[in-house]
């Protein structure tokens, strides 16, 4: 079992930055990919960003294409989400979540039935004001 320990989020006005960072227990090979959801009030929750831990290609989710961007570190154990312009909109519980099904990564951010999570961080706030 991994474990995730996420850091960063807080409160920002809008047009504001900030940044998660989230830390893996341990390395394994069977973690395709790592990313980040997020869940509003009232809403379900979403894959905003993902990464291939593997090629370090990236998938966004529409409504952060171009403001937020994922990385990892040289070790992969830690991604990142630098999250810019950030709107009011983008006020949420953000979770870091790590993958083991052999999918492409991008099948997180369009839903697919096979896509589950293995393990979630505790989530970190994000608060966005005008």
């Amino acid at each position: 079992q991994i474990h995730l320990a996420e850091s960063g989020g807080g409160s920002v006005q809008a047009g504001g930055s900030l940044r998660l960072s989230c830390a893996a227990s341990a390395y394994t090979a069977r973690m395709y990919c790592m990313g980040w959801y997020r869940q509003a009030p009232g809403k379900e929750r979403e894959a905003v960003a993902v990464i291939d831990r593997g090629d370090g290609s990236t998938v966004y989710a529409d409504a952060v294409k171009g403001r937020f961007a994922i990385s990892q570190a040289n070790s992969k154990n830690t991604v990142f989400l630098e999250m810019n312009n950030l709107k009011l909109e983008d006020t949420a519980m953000y979770y870091c979540a790590a993958m083991f099904r052999p999918l492409a990564c991008s099948a997180y951010i369009l839903g697919d039935r096979d896509a589950v999570v293995s393990s979630w961080a505790q989530g970190t706030q994000v608060t966005v004001s005008s």
